[in-house]
């Protein structure tokens, strides 16, 4: 586990290093000079900050995934529970008129699994080997058709789009407001430099805060939607059913944000304003009342 710790925070180390360099070089390659205060430049700058993280998590996502959560993926089938994943997930794609996604299998001993990749058709699917132990196939393919919705509904890019615009907003927003601070202060020239850096930080982590509630509640409707495309290959009695065995369970390992909002079971949180999933109960219930 502190190994998978160490490389997802050595490779956000680096992303950030990219987006610094990226961001230099575009302000020289378009004389913009971020400090100015001018709006086109203030948005072009929040732009560029906002997206880079995303998508260059969004590009880097698989290889990251498999070393981080130690992802083997399967080549030839060697035993029955590998040729089961294969074989379902095979025909979930034909389903979903998807490409035939990279199958894998990680150690832990939760129940979960989760996709990820930078398009449907160049996409992985991992599941837990907890999860081959604790449910029945009916229950793992309804988890499959749930993974396999994500990848059919292009959640990886979706989401990655949305936290970009959310953060190009938190971005332009507190520059924005920092510029006009600075337009009624020309007199103090330090004192409006120290209190630009003062408001842009105040205001990053309010509209950031913000912010995570948005991207948190688009999550759950894309969870209700996945749930929703599972049932309609699988049917809703598979996917209620791998839901409740969910239930017993009561916690999930961290993993990197590329990964935690594609995954079957989300992290639990003191409001649900910031979970990623939303309850099971909920989903249970609305698949429920889809039966019905």
């Amino acid at each position: 586990m502190l190994r998978r710790g160490l490389v997802y925070l050595a490779t956000m180390v680096g992303i950030i290093v990219v987006i610094g360099i990226v961001s230099n070089i575009i302000c020289a390659l378009l004389g913009v000079d971020p400090g100015s205060g001018g709006i086109g430049s203030i948005l072009l700058i929040s732009a560029v900050m906002g997206f880079a993280g995303s998508l260059i998590s969004l590009f880097m996502s698989k290889s990251m995934v498999k070393r981080s959560m130690g992802v083997r993926v399967i080549g030839a089938p060697q035993t029955q529970d590998e040729q089961f994943l294969v074989n379902t997930i095979s025909m979930l794609a034909q389903k979903k008129g998807v490409q035939m996604p990279e199958v894998g299998i990680y150690d832990a001993q939760e129940m979960n699994a989760f996709a990820t990749g930078w398009n449907r058709n160049q996409a992985l699917v991992a599941v837990s080997s907890g999860l081959l132990r604790q449910m029945n196939q009916e229950e793992v393919s309804a988890v499959l058709g749930h993974e396999m919705s994500h990848v059919a509904n292009g959640d990886m890019v979706t989401m990655s789009l949305v936290q970009g615009i959310v953060n190009t907003f938190v971005y332009a927003l507190s520059y924005l407001a920092a510029a006009a601070l600075a337009s009624r202060d020309r007199n103090s020239r330090g004192g409006s430099v120290m209190m630009q850096y003062a408001v842009r930080s105040v205001l990053q982590m309010c509209l950031g805060f913000l912010g995570t509630m948005v991207v948190m509640w688009f999550s759950r409707l894309r969870e209700y939607r996945a749930d929703a495309g599972s049932a309609e290959v699988l049917g809703n009695a598979a996917m209620i059913r791998a839901l409740q065995a969910l239930k017993q369970q009561s916690a999930s390992t961290q993993k990197p944000a590329t990964v935690q909002a594609l995954c079957i079971f989300g992290v639990s949180s003191a409001s649900e304003l910031f979970m990623s999933h939303p309850p099971l109960d909920k989903r249970i219930a609305a698949l429920s009342s889809h039966q019905n």
